[in-house]
């Protein structure tokens, strides 16, 4: 996983090879993120779509978040699979060749030691 310094994008790949990318923004509702999340065409290792979506989870403003919105590849069952795993109350509704996802976030609770 990379992260630009200039811009707020999420690179997933291997061996210098990009796979998967999103771009993670604040939106003008307060406590919501908008994350757009891509996936090369053709054969993708498994797990990649679930590794872009843990870095977007993991990403500071979406940390800070309550919600987060994304855009995702309609026939990408991974991404939305791992976003059901790793967040509440998820609503997801196509949008032509898209599926738009909403999701509460579910915040890490730290662990007494």
């Amino acid at each position: 996983m990379t992260r630009s310094a200039d811009r707020p994008t999420i690179l997933i790949e291997t061996n210098g090879h990009t796979l998967a990318t999103a771009e993670v923004r604040p939106t003008d509702v307060a406590g919501v993120v908008h994350t757009d999340l891509h996936v090369e065409s053709g054969h993708l290792p498994a797990g990649t779509g679930a590794r872009l979506v843990d870095a977007v989870l993991a990403h500071p403003d979406v940390d800070h978040a309550d919600r987060i919105l994304a855009t995702m590849p309609l026939g990408d069952v991974e991404m939305l699979e791992r976003v059901r795993e790793r967040c509440g109350e998820v609503e997801a509704h196509a949008a032509g060749a898209t599926k738009l996802v909403e999701a509460r976030v579910k915040h890490q609770v730290p662990t007494p030691r």
